[in-house]
């Protein structure tokens, strides 16, 4: 059966387990706790009284998709059709979508190990081989073109900013990994779910290298919308029809009262609000953190800290069982990832306050100094 070569989200064990106790402190999931922009809000409610319940069509509200390619010209300066933009509910299913667009049954799917643990799962829900390949500090934990020669690939897949790491693809980096595969006839699928929360750098969409490219977004991080399941991507024009009928099967249209309401979330004062929150966030966590749980991969962007635990553990998934048993704090093992290095490996987010995160982090040091 498919679901058997499925590996489940231990985090997710431990979020129900969190539950028990009510001092629990949560650095465990990776959604914001700020509010989206106010007039997501009152567009929501205004679609609700306008009755708009009834399915958009499949590729979405192409007011919507104006907005969104808007968006790119306003944040990186690329042209983008709006014909070519699927509203989807989510980006989880966008990166379905993204595999049935291209790559067959037992196709070959190139993927950073650690990397964000659905990209596996939706190869085998689809019959793709996903092929790892290892990443780590000594290469910035970034897929590079010259990692991937002669491995025979149909797709390879990225985030940028990364989940679990937080590191960011820079313009060469992302450049050479583009032609690469345009040159290979690869098909490159870029997450850039967390662009917009990047600190200090300036995030590039693939976009900007390859209009080939399946670029692959949405409204849960940046925007603060997670519970509204909306997102987007985007796609080379030869694909709009078969992406429309993939769509259409999958999902028929995204939620409608949420894609109302995100035409409202395109806020850029709020925004960088927002963004600033998760700096600062970010800089007490780092400094707090790494004197006992050395940070082992600069974060550029997201809301994580991928930390070293190799001092206390060599079991990732049990030491975070026993920090939640012991005082209380969810954080997520680094086993969730992958098995390159993540046996000793624990992703911290700081998307909760400093206050809370304070707490979380005394009861860390005196634990670890026993």
């Amino acid at each position: 059966m498919r679901y058997e070569k499925m590996t489940p989200f231990r985090v997710m064990d431990l979020v129900r387990q969190a539950q028990n106790y009510e001092d629990t402190i949560h650095f465990e999931v990776g959604q914001p706790d700020l509010l989206p922009p106010p007039g997501v809000k009152k567009a929501l409610l205004e679609a609700v009284e306008s009755d708009r319940y009834a399915y958009t069509e499949s590729m979405g509200l192409f007011e919507l998709r104006r907005k969104i390619a808007a968006h790119y010209r306003h944040d990186y300066g690329v042209e983008v059709d709006p014909a070519c933009i699927l509203i989807t509910p989510g980006t989880s299913n966008a990166f379905l979508v993204a595999y049935l667009l291209t790559l067959e049954e037992g196709g070959v799917l190139g993927l950073a190990d650690p990397s964000y643990p659905c990209y596996p799962n939706f190869a085998a829900m689809v019959d793709v081989q996903p092929r790892f390949f290892p990443v780590d500090r000594s290469n910035g934990y970034l897929l590079r073109a010259e990692d991937l020669a002669g491995s025979r690939l149909d797709a390879v897949h990225i985030s940028s900013p990364s989940n679990p790491t937080g590191t960011l693809y820079d313009a060469e980096t992302l450049r050479d990994l583009a032609t690469y595969c345009e040159g290979e006839g690869v098909a490159l699928i870029s997450d850039e779910l967390y662009h917009g929360l990047v600190y200090g750098k300036r995030a590039h969409t693939a976009l900007e290298f390859s209009q080939e490219a399946i670029v692959i977004n949405g409204f849960s991080k940046y925007f603060c919308m997670p519970g509204l399941r909306i997102g987007w991507m985007i796609v080379p024009e030869r694909l709009i029809r078969p992406a429309e009928i993939i769509a259409q099967n999958l999902f028929i249209s995204a939620p409608t009262l949420s894609q109302y309401a995100a035409l409202e979330a395109f806020d850029y004062d709020y925004l960088a609000q927002v963004r600033e929150t998760f700096k600062k966030r970010r800089d007490w966590l780092h400094e707090a953190l790494d004197p006992l749980l050395p940070v082992d991969a600069h974060p550029d962007g997201a809301f994580y800290l991928w930390c070293d635990a190799s001092a206390y553990t060599e079991d990732s998934d049990a030491f975070s069982r026993e920090l939640l048993e012991a005082i209380h704090i969810a954080v997520t093992p680094g086993v969730d990832f992958g098995k390159y290095g993540t046996q000793t490996k624990l992703r911290f987010a700081y998307t909760r306050s400093i206050e809370h995160m304070a707490e979380g982090v005394e009861r860390l040091r005196r634990y670890l100094l026993k």
